[in-house]
């Protein structure tokens, strides 16, 4: 029921995004749309699957340490699959239980899946704080969007709460005593609403998960080099992802309204201030954000027909596919 209302408030407001965009210059953005060079379109589609590619090698690599057996093949197809998850829920919440779920399925243990995920999630979020930083830092060096005041608060405002997602998932890897007392409270609650009926065998239980979570943590962190290489992988990806906005208008012919570095900086501000809009895929917030950053650079149909497309790519294209290998596994 939560999964269909979450789709039906996408459907919406992706209604309502495709309304204000068109209504002023319909004909012209579906002209500019239409008249895009199908050759820089595939490289910004190439740059969204060296995006994917280079998020699975830290999940790969993590994956690695507790499973021998375990296939890059595998860690690519939950990128994919995660993308519909995270697609389709607030903040995106929805991937890394699926995550867990499938690292079950071929072999790892609960604890050390929930391990793998959640240093999965810190060293990409590292790499969007890192990003962040290098943009508001450009910002404050070149000026770059000096006149939008309420945007750079926003950035900030995510930036902030970036790093302190930071913060909270190293202290849940690492604090053993903190992980007790959250499960403790949990099954509390659960005995006295009588769905755990054993509290002292399940407290038991959590006690072992626990301690396999932190010691699986520990291990993936003891390897310094690789954590910092993992962080660089999502750099990269997001880097890539970054620059999809500028093939986009290459598409359209426009070479001159800003650069590689510009388009960066550009993305970098939007990202951040997309990840805390608490709606499926950050719907609305990063078509506003789109909007008020790269129309500095440029206006009109051309920017509307610029954002429909870097959406597409970016949010619904990786939805569908996601959407694409989950139905291929059920059909099996």
């Amino acid at each position: 029921m939560k999964k269909k209302l979450n789709i039906i408030v996408l459907i919406l407001i992706t209604i309502l995004v495709l309304y204000f965009s068109l209504k002023d210059n319909f004909v012209e953005t579906v002209s500019q749309i239409f008249g895009m060079n199908i050759w820089f379109l595939l490289i910004a589609f190439l740059f969204l699957f060296i995006f994917w590619i280079f998020r699975a090698y830290p999940m790969y690599n993590f994956c690695k340490k507790m499973h021998k057996d375990f296939k890059f093949s595998s860690a690519f197809q939950l990128v994919l699959r995660t993308q519909f998850f995270n697609a389709i829920t607030p903040f995106a919440t929805g991937g890394q239980p699926y995550q867990i779920y499938y690292l079950k399925q071929v072999g790892l243990g609960y604890a050390e899946a929930t391990s793998v995920v959640l240093e999965n999630f810190i060293v990409y979020q590292i790499a969007l704080v890192i990003l962040g930083l290098m943009a508001i830092i450009s910002n404050s060096i070149f000026n770059i969007f000096d006149k939008v005041v309420l945007l750079k608060q926003l950035v900030t405002l995510g930036f902030i709460i970036n790093t302190l997602i930071i913060v909270i998932m190293f202290v849940v890897a690492f604090s053993k005593k903190l992980n007790k007392f959250l499960i403790n409270i949990g099954i509390t609650i659960l005995t006295k609403l009588k769905i755990v009926k054993d509290k002292e065998k399940k407290l038991e239980q959590w006690d072992q998960n626990i301690s396999r979570f932190n010691k699986s943590a520990k291990i993936l962190l003891k390897d310094k080099k690789s954590f910092l290489s993992n962080i660089l992988y999502n750099f990269i990806a997001l880097a890539s992802l970054y620059l999809i906005p500028l093939f986009v208008l290459y598409s359209m012919g426009e070479f001159n309204a800003f650069n590689p570095g510009i388009a960066i900086v550009t993305s970098a501000y939007i990202m951040v201030i997309g990840s805390f809009v608490p709606i499926p895929g950050g719907t609305g917030g990063l078509e506003f954000g789109f909007v008020q950053f790269y129309g500095h650079f440029v206006t009109g149909s051309t920017l509307s027909a610029m954002m429909l497309v870097w959406r597409f790519i970016t949010y619904y294209f990786g939805m569908i596919v996601g959407a694409i290998t989950l139905l291929k596994k059920v059909k099996k």
